[in-house]
């Protein structure tokens, strides 16, 4: 559906909010709530900026973020509900939000995590950090259910507003605190934040995370990268971490700058096996394509199979989903 892929541009857009756009957007999300519009409206350049502008609000009175995001989305979920059925309400959501559901969900917790990591100092500074992030909105990063309800009743229309033109925001009586989007997202084919050369999402004032492939790495870790040598592969202490530098050196490579040695070869290929320490091993099988290239070369892979694999024609088998005994390919390509 086209706005589908409308909804997931909004949960992946970076750059400066449009500021009006948005804060009519909020003053409509009061209105149709029920609320008077709010006396303030306060921007920040980030989601932990904004928690930390939150922190020192005064006279903004309660969070009205169930009147204002909880109550007419639950309405709306129930009308709908009732109005296609169950088979009808699971078919649109299948279609629609829940092709964004999981990206942006886990994006939205990594922001979290990196909001509480930056600004609870100490272990019990963690439980404030997580109250104010509670009466958040999400803005940008509730494209998913948002685009279940596109175009199906104005009742929303205030929060989509805010979410086409800002990231996070917190409702309260009297006042509104809104963050901006961020400047940079880098995404795997995955959807997983994913950058080895800088900040996989950064936004103005600094706040930053940084990933590989999903997992949060730390800053300086990713600027030793471009200068990985096998000794320095082997000597990481940290599992996690002596994984991303492999894969950013390459298996290949490692395999054949480390000095390491075959375990295993016949018709198929060669298996070679990585020893980690405190980790599973990294067993991988070199093949060589029987089909030769434009100039007569033959395309060298590696394949990365099961660390219980023992030989490397268990190894190509398991590619195809099969056991070793069972595969006996009339031709390899």
């Amino acid at each position: 559906m086209q706005h589908v892929n409308s909804w997931r541009n909004v949960a992946a857009a970076t750059g400066r909010a449009d500021r009006a756009a948005a804060e009519a957007g909020v003053r409509r999300a009061y209105r149709t709530a029920g609320l008077a519009e709010p006396d303030r409206i306060i921007w920040a350049a980030s989601p932990r900026a904004a928690v930390e502008t939150v922190e020192k609000l005064t006279d903004a009175g309660r969070s009205v973020r169930e009147e204002v995001r909880t109550r007419p989305w639950a309405e709306e979920r129930r009308r709908m509900y009732d109005e296609l059925g169950p088979a009808g309400w699971s078919a649109l959501w299948s279609a629609t939000g829940a092709q964004l559901w999981e990206t942006t969900a886990a994006l939205a917790e990594r922001i979290r995590t990196g909001v509480v990591a930056d600004l609870a100092v100490r272990p019990e500074d963690e439980g404030d950090v997580r109250l104010v992030l509670l009466d958040a909105v999400l803005g940008q990063h509730d494209a998913a259910w948002l685009a279940a309800f596109d175009g199906r009743g104005d009742r929303l229309t205030g929060l989509a507003e805010v979410a086409r033109n800002a990231g996070w925001w917190w409702p309260y009586e009297r006042a509104v605190v809104i963050a901006e989007r961020p400047d940079v997202l880098h995404r795997d084919e995955a959807g997983r934040l994913d950058h080895g050369e800088g900040p996989a999402l950064a936004y103005g004032d600094g706040f930053a995370l940084y990933a590989w492939r999903g997992m949060p790495v730390p800053a300086a870790f990713l600027a030793e990268l471009s200068t990985l040598t096998p000794e320095r592969i082997r000597a990481e202490e940290n599992a996690e971490l002596r994984r991303v530098m492999l894969e950013y050196y390459g298996y290949d490579r490692y395999l054949t700058e480390s000095g390491a040695e075959p375990v295993h070869r016949d018709e198929t290929g060669i298996l070679w096996r990585i020893a980690l320490d405190g980790d599973e091993d990294v067993v991988m099988v070199e093949v060589v394509n029987s089909t030769p290239e434009r100039d007569g070369t033959h395309r060298t892979y590696w394949l990365r199979v099961p660390p219980t694999t023992r030989t490397a024609k268990d190894g190509v088998a398991w590619t195809f989903g099969l056991e070793g005994a069972a595969y006996a390919p009339v031709r390899q390509t």
